[in-house]
């Protein structure tokens, strides 16, 4: 059967198409600059990869774009042969416990939890609307990324603030990325060859944005995210942790609103901020090889706070199986995992060079006498999805 596993941002539809249960991608591909004159649709299928520039006028066109193109290019005989369609949504906050068939209620609840991810949302639902105009008689369904976090303690997810904002307002820690830290924490437990249910892990998911997970027994026991994706390690463009008095202060300090401080702690801090130069990992390490101390000191800042949760996480669970490095700097920024393995010598962790040379592949990084193993995982959310629908949807 045949499973449309989608990421429908503000301007972008990511999107997968897989054979399952065989879990096998048929096809993938990424419609980009939406709402522009100038829109990017990629698109890879039976070895080859195209790229063309249609005017996508609204997410709507994307996905009739997108579904004819199946046909034009013989992926796909007949839209039927899509059994199912599962969208990754990134805020379920407390009220969604697992993942669930899209209906009307369900896409309001989504909509009132938009305070909660503002960016991402409100872009869900505009992708699944979408969907669901173009394929009626499909059955859609909403993969959160806070499920996996649910699992939480209440001492790790509340914050220490009056207890009035939990009650009224839903102040508390979500998460994010939950659909990665299961997925990873579940293969890393096949390559200990133990049973999840008898595993600590820590997951690294370093992408853009990033997250840590204390991962025990195959349930979430902390992440580093918070109310929104803000908390946590420095990111691509978000600041992570950080005294919250910043906030006024800088508001004081240059007349700004605290709207528009919390913007830039969003979109122009983390790399991008320190380095002064960009967001990506590829020219920060650039100008680190070139010798520019704020390049380096962006590096050391985040690899200082990925180490401060794993040790914490390592203290909380009474131990640590495995670290798992996973999605774009995870899997492929040899010297960051470097930074972090080498500072966690104290626990026992000893890195293997030659292990370690490697990009977007999975492997064992650590040498075979560190107390503590340490693997890279390609993260694949979208077979989480995909799963997630033939579950949910009762296609098996």
């Amino acid at each position: 059967m045949k499973i449309m596993a989608v990421n429908a941002g503000s301007s972008s539809i990511k999107f997968q198409l897989l054979e399952m249960p065989q879990e096998e991608v048929i096809a993938s591909g990424v419609m980009e600059r939406i709402g522009l004159e100038d829109g990017i649709f990629t698109i890879k299928y039976d070895g080859k990869k195209e790229e063309t520039h249609p005017v996508l006028k609204d997410h709507a066109v994307g996905v009739e774009l997108l579904l004819k193109s199946l046909i034009e290019k013989g992926i796909l005989k007949d839209l039927n042969e899509i059994v199912g369609v599962g969208h990754r949504v990134v805020q379920g906050g407390e009220y969604f416990k697992d993942s669930c068939l899209v209906d009307e209620t369900v896409v309001n609840k989504i909509a009132d939890l938009a305070d909660l991810a503002p960016l991402h949302n409100p872009a869900h639902i505009v992708g699944i609307k979408a969907f669901q105009k173009a394929l009626p008689n499909v059955p859609q369904v909403v993969v959160f990324d806070t499920v996996f976090h649910q699992t939480m303690p209440e001492e790790a997810y509340m914050y220490a603030t009056p207890y009035e904002w939990y009650t009224k307002y839903g102040i508390r820690k979500y998460g994010a990325h939950g659909t990665s830290h299961q997925y990873v924490s579940q293969r890393c437990a096949e390559l200990l060859n133990k049973p999840l249910k008898d595993t600590k892990i820590i997951v690294c998911h370093l992408g853009n944005g990033a997250s840590l997970c204390a991962v025990e027994g195959g349930k979430c026991k902390d992440t580093s995210m918070g109310l929104t994706p803000l908390e946590g390690i420095p990111m691509g463009t978000r600041s992570g942790i950080l005294d919250p008095t910043v906030v006024s202060y800088i508001c004081q300090k240059e007349n700004k609103t605290a709207a528009e401080v919390v913007n830039i702690l969003n979109k122009k801090s983390g790399y991008l901020g320190m380095s002064g130069r960009t967001n990506d990992a590829r020219d920060v390490t650039a100008g680190m090889e070139e010798g520019d101390h704020r390049c380096k000191l962006t590096f050391d800042v985040q690899a200082k706070r990925i180490v401060d949760y794993i040790a914490a996480y390592y203290v909380y669970m009474g131990g640590c199986d495995a670290i798992c490095f996973t999605a774009g700097m995870g899997e492929n920024v040899i010297h960051l995992r470097k930074n972090v393995l080498d500072r966690l010598a104290v626990l026992g962790v000893k890195l293997d060079e030659e292990r370690n040379n490697v990009r977007g592949k999975e492997q064992e990084i650590t040498a075979d006498d560190s107390k503590i193993r340490a693997f890279v995982i390609p993260t694949n959310e979208e077979v989480m999805i995909a799963r997630d629908v033939v579950r949910v949807a009762k296609l098996a």
